[in-house]
């Protein structure tokens, strides 16, 4: 949370099995509620938590989500999170085969991948599909899916635009899951703010233009200072 919303150039990579796997099959924060696991024999009653949503809350200026078994789209997403200038944060679906073994197969075999997943591209409608045949409009404040063909108008199709600094539409991308919606997949935000660092660089030179270099030894033998006997 705070390494997020102070923007430190750190690359964050977060693997989502849905399930504490190393530790044996515990329920974890992005467990689907109903999950019996070790810790929940009787099922989870707890609503999972939204990576990407949570780093947007804090402020995120990179979020991104890739699948483990679509290596050439993860080497893409990979790539973009460590040029960044700031915090990156991926969330890497990943599947946990004795804990929770196909967890995402309904969205990651390869039979159906192209119809469930939204390869996010940044200045492109979102279109998904085998066909591309499918796109994402929004109606009213809410996304819709809608077929299409030769003679489709695709003018009211959602652009992707990464860049923007109002995270609505990527608030709005994060909601999606299957099977209402394709899972976008991609750099689902990513904007140039000042990391932390430069920011603290920048306070300490204003104020040295404004009171000018301190001087250590005066500091010492100020008015604030005393003597213990």
């Amino acid at each position: 949370l705070h390494m997020l919303r102070r923007n430190l150039d750190v690359n964050i990579l977060l693997f989502n099995n849905r399930i504490y796997g190393l530790t044996k099959g515990q329920v974890s924060p992005t467990s689907s509620k109903g999950l019996v696991t070790k810790s929940t024999p009787f099922g989870s009653v707890m609503t999972p938590l939204n990576p990407m949503t949570f780093a947007l809350s804090a402020g995120a200026t990179f979020i991104a989500r890739t699948l483990d078994v679509d290596v050439k789209a993860m080497q893409a997403t990979l790539r973009a999170a460590a040029e960044h200038r700031g915090t990156s944060f991926v969330e890497i679906y990943q599947n946990c085969p004795i804990f929770n073994d196909g967890t995402f197969s309904g969205i990651s075999e390869r039979s159906v991948r192209e119809d469930r997943i939204l390869r996010l591209e940044h200045g492109q409608p979102m279109l998904f599909g085998k066909e591309r045949d499918k796109g994402i409009r929004l109606k009213g404040l809410h996304p819709e899916v809608v077929e299409l063909n030769e003679q489709s108008d695709h003018s009211d199709l959602l652009v992707h635009d990464q860049c923007s600094e109002d995270p609505i539409m990527a608030h709005l991308l994060s909601g999606m899951d299957y099977p209402n919606f394709p899972v976008p997949m991609g750099v689902l935000r990513q904007v140039n703010h000042p990391r932390f660092e430069e920011s603290l660089e920048e306070q300490i030179r204003m104020q040295i233009e404004k009171k000018g270099r301190g001087n250590l030894q005066q500091l010492i033998q100020g008015s604030q200072s005393w003597q213990v006997r």
